[in-house]
């Protein structure tokens, strides 16, 4: 979720929001380090941090700060349990912020680093508020006094390369719009695209080859276009790159013996054993309507994308400095 530009706009629009963040977490929680929501003055909100019963006192409690106008930033260490009524049996730490026009340059300044790409910062609680600092990798500086948290904002999102434009790739795209991926779209034919574009898909034409070599290296590649031959194609080039984490085609068993076989004779074999997928999506969901299709395919790239970070380190740490 966009964060700071947003924060930006609605001091500019209504005169003030909250911003409510997880900064830590332990055990069963219903949302992880990171998640956020936006509380407007009306009463409406952007973004969730889990709901339930812990998501309705951080929206009372934003509204209070609203209401009371009161600058001082709120620092919640609540346990999931019965004090809640929740059974989750984990503990969150919540930030409950307040920025109205007095924050205006701060804001503005995070706004313009966010929308630059990725920002890292420092959070210190210090004087009742939450001081940030820029920061470049992990490392937190020992002179830093009082709880520190590492805060990521705009995290790049894993990209799903999307070639073709028919019936299935409509779909797919859709299903795709509300979740964390920047999908790159490609189809060579006029007017194969859809007139409504997600904000996350970027369009592209021209020559499929041109479009591969410009994505970045870990892409994941689907291919479903109007054509076997330009399938066959895309596929090769992708898997002769050796740049991109999956390649998968739509079809059934037996077209995947045959792009097999064709494989094989371009050299290809052992790279499409290791990294082609085809057929895509869940097994066992058999309905071919491209809707149907297009939810088996995008719960098997949220299994993927998370299988991916598994390793990764988290992006909120919280240390006593």
């Amino acid at each position: 979720m966009e964060v700071w530009p947003r924060i930006e706009s609605l001091i500019a629009a209504e005169g003030a929001c909250v911003l409510v963040s997880v900064m830590a977490a332990r055990g069963s929680v219903p949302r992880e380090p990171g998640a956020r929501m936006i509380v407007r003055p009306d009463g409406a909100f952007h973004g969730t941090i889990g709901g339930g019963t812990l998501e309705w006192q951080a929206l009372a409690k934003a509204q209070a700060l609203l209401e009371r106008r009161d600058e001082a930033a709120l620092i919640l260490d609540q346990p999931l349990g019965p004090a809640l009524g929740q059974c989750c049996g984990g503990h969150v730490t919540l930030a409950i912020e307040r920025f109205a026009e007095r924050d205006r340059d701060m804001v503005a300044e995070l706004a313009a680093a966010e929308r630059e790409g990725p920002l890292r910062t420092r959070t210190v609680l210090r004087d009742g508020r939450l001081q940030r600092v820029f920061l470049a990798g992990y490392e937190i500086s020992a002179s830093a006094a009082g709880t520190v948290f590492v805060e990521d904002f705009a995290a790049p999102l894993p990209t799903i390369a999307l070639f073709g434009a028919g019936h299935v790739g409509k779909a797919l795209v859709m299903a795709l719009a509300p979740l964390p991926f920047r999908i790159v779209w490609h189809d060579g034919r006029p007017g194969a695209f859809a007139t409504a574009i997600p904000s996350n898909v970027t369009l592209q034409s021209g020559p499929a080859e041109t479009a591969l070599d410009a994505l970045p290296d870990g892409t994941q590649v689907l291919v479903m276009t109007h054509s076997h031959a330009l399938d066959l194609a895309i596929v090769a080039a992708a898997l002769a790159s050796g740049r991109f984490v999956h390649v998968g085609l739509i079809g059934s068993a037996s077209k995947r013996a045959r792009f097999m076989g064709r494989l094989q004779a371009l050299g290809l074999g052992a790279a499409a054993e290791a990294g082609l997928r085809c057929p895509i999506g869940l097994a066992g969901l058999a309905g071919k309507e491209p809707a149907v299709i297009a939810a088996s395919v995008v719960a098997e790239c949220l299994i993927l994308a998370q299988a991916r970070t598994i390793n990764v380190k988290p992006a909120h740490r919280r240390q006593s400095a």
